[in-house]
């Protein structure tokens, strides 16, 4: 007797698809959008709790900065052996040329050109200032 929890082959299916794949590029702008809102909103109530309209603006760009952490590294610095590029320290408008390159689809890259339409121009000011920063 089978479980029912047993695994059932289905006709045509290999396994999971790439996740670029799997979402179009609307599910992929919604997932962006609210990605972002969540971390602007987990920024939002840390920089509340702390006071000022600056330490406001600074939680909003580091958690901006934080969604590059996953492939860039922590503030910017990769793993050693990483064949991406470490972020800290470069030139901002270097970073901001590249970015916009990246947004407009100019620049070719595997995820970099859909994360990049996820960010506005002033945002992407933001980052590469906070990345040149990072030394």
């Amino acid at each position: 007797m089978d479980s029912p929890h047993a695994r059932r082959e289905r006709p045509g299916y290999s396994g999971p698809a790439p996740v670029v794949r799997c979402f179009g590029e609307r599910s992929m702008r919604r997932f962006r959008a609210m990605f972002q809102l969540c971390l602007w909103a987990g920024a939002a109530s840390t920089a509340l709790a702390a006071g000022s309209a600056d330490d406001l603006q600074r939680a909003r760009t580091r958690g901006l900065a934080a969604t590059c952490a996953q492939c860039h590294g922590t503030d910017g610095r990769p793993a050693a052996e990483s064949i991406v590029p470490a972020l800290a320290g470069r030139s901002g408008a270097d970073t901001v040329q590249q970015m916009l390159a990246f947004k407009a689809g100019s620049r070719p890259a595997t995820v970099m050109t859909q994360l990049a339409k996820g960010y506005s121009d002033e945002q992407i000011r933001q980052l590469a200032a906070y990345f040149a920063a990072q030394k």
